[in-house]
C-alpha cells in the first residue's frame, strides 16, 4: 500500500482497528492547542521568526557558518540546513515515487554508503570545529559548501533510517518492501540532493528563502516522526493504523512532542544568551 488511502481498499479489515480512546484523543488535543499557543507566543513575530525559534533549538547558528539572505542568516547553518534539506529532499521523493509506507531497510550495499555519508559529515564537522579555536588548524579550511554538501547527504542517511522504523510502527499493514532498493535508487536520490545543493549554491534570496523554510520543516518532521513512535509505543497503539485518518490523533501528538523538545531548549537557551540571535563565534 503506498499513497493511496487505506480506507480506499475493500481489502482491508477495518474492524481490526482499535479506536484511541476518546479521552486520551481529547487530551492530545487540549495539549497540541495549548503547546502550540504558548510556543507561538513566546517566539520572535513573524514567519521568519519562527523559523528562527526552530533553528535556535538545534543549531549553534553562528552567522559566519550561516549562508546569508540579503545579510540575514539562514534559520539554519550551513550544515543543519544541509542535513533537513536531506531529510525534506528523501521525503518529497519517497512520496513522488508512492513509497510512503516502506517499512524495510536498504540492502546492506546502500547502509554502507549512507553509514559513509554521515561519517564523511562527522569528519568534516570536527575538521569544522577545530577552527573555533584560537591558533588552531584543522587538516584543511573549511567552507559553508562543504558544510552544506555533507550535510545534505547526512540528512538523506538520516531519513532512509528512520522512515522505515517510523512506518514500521505507525502501519498495521505497512509496505514490507524497502525505499531504496539498490545503489542505482540511491544514485538517482543522490542526483536529486546535488541539484538541491546546487541551487542553494546559487545564494540567490528567493532560493534561499524556500530551502531556509523547507529545512526548518525538515527538523519538525524529524522529530514529529520520532514523538509519534514514541507516543505510539507508551500507548500501546503501536502498528495499529491502517487508513490515514487513523494517525490524525498520533501524529497530532508527535507533533506536540516535537513542539514541547523544540520550546524547551528555546527556553533553556534564551535564559542563558538572553538573545534570540546565533552564538557570537567566528567562521
Amino acid at each position: 500500500m503506498n499513497v493511496v488511502d487505506a480506507q480506499a481498499s475493500p481489502g482491508l479489515d477495518h474492524s481490526s482497528y482499535r479506536p484511541i480512546p476518546r479521552r486520551l484523543a481529547l487530551l492530545v488535543g487540549v495539549a497540541a492547542v495549548g503547546v502550540l499557543f504558548a510556543w507561538i507566543m513566546g517566539t520572535p513575530t513573524g514567519l521568519m521568526g519562527k523559523l528562527d525559534a526552530v533553528g535556535y533549538a538545534i543549531c549553534h547558528r553562528i552567522d559566519a557558518r550561516s549562508f546569508q539572505i540579503n545579510g540575514i542568516p539562514m534559520p539554519l547553518c550551513a550544515r543543519c540546513t544541509g542535513i533537513y534539506l536531506g531529510v525534506m529532499t528523501s521525503f518529497l521523493v519517497m512520496f513522488a515515487s508512492g513509497r510512503t509506507r516502506v517499512s524495510r531497510l536498504p540492502p546492506a550495499k546502500v547502509i554502507a554508503v549512507l553509514v559513509f555519508f554521515v561519517a564523511v559529515m562527522g569528519f568534516d564537522g570536527i575538521n569544522s570545529y577545530i577552527h573555533l579555536f584560537p591558533g588552531a588548524s584543522g587538516l584543511y579550511e573549511p567552507h559553508n559548501w562543504l558544510r552544506l554538501v555533507t550535510g545534505m547527504y547526512c540528512g538523506v542517511a538520516m531519513f532512509n533510517v528512520v522512515f522505515p522504523v517510523f512506518n514500521g510502527v505507525v502501519w498495521r499493514n505497512a509496505d514490507p518492501q524497502r525505499g531504496i532498493n539498490n545503489l542505482r535508487e540511491l544514485a538517482g536520490l543522490c542526483a536529486v540532493a546535488g541539484c538541491v545543493v546546487l541551487l542553494v549554491l546559487t545564494e540567490r534570496p528567493v532560493f534561499l528563502w524556500v530551502f531556509g523554510f523547507l529545512s526548518t520543516i525538515g527538523v519538525v518532521l524529524i522529530l514529529t516522526m520520532i514523538g509519534t513512535v514514541l507516543f505510539l509505543s507508551i500507548t500501546r497503539f503501536d502498528r495499529n493504523a491502517i487508513a490515514w485518518r487513523h494517525l490524525m490523533i498520533p501524529l497530532m501528538a508527535g507533533l506536540t512532542i516535537a513542539v514541547i523538545e523544540i520550546g524547551a531548549i528555546d527556553i533553556v537557551r534564551y535564559a542563558l544568551t538572553g538573545t534570540w540571535n546565533g552564538f557570537p563565534l567566528g567562521g
